[in-house]
């Protein structure tokens, strides 16, 4: 179970969404840690969001990788939100 950095997406194959999921518990984390969670939409481990990639959501991201796992959005999931 790797926690995923929010790897650089090339802008060819970039939706310009990102799917992030946490995979690891916040508890025992530091406030801040749980903070950017909930921030980020997450609630618990399993849960899914998605998300624009834009410069301030890859701060968050940056803030917790050990906590996430960030993949590209396809099309259809973007369209559900």
């Amino acid at each position: 179970m790797a926690a995923a950095t929010p790897a650089p997406i090339d802008a060819a194959t970039s939706t310009g969404w990102l799917r992030v999921t946490q995979v690891r518990s916040g508890i025992g984390t530091k406030p801040k840690h749980r903070g950017t969670l909930r921030a980020l939409g997450l609630r618990g481990i399993g849960r899914t969001n998605v998300l624009p990639d834009r410069p301030e959501i890859r701060g968050m991201l940056a803030r917790v990788p050990h906590l996430i796992e960030v993949t590209p959005a396809s099309e259809d999931e973007r369209g559900a939100r």
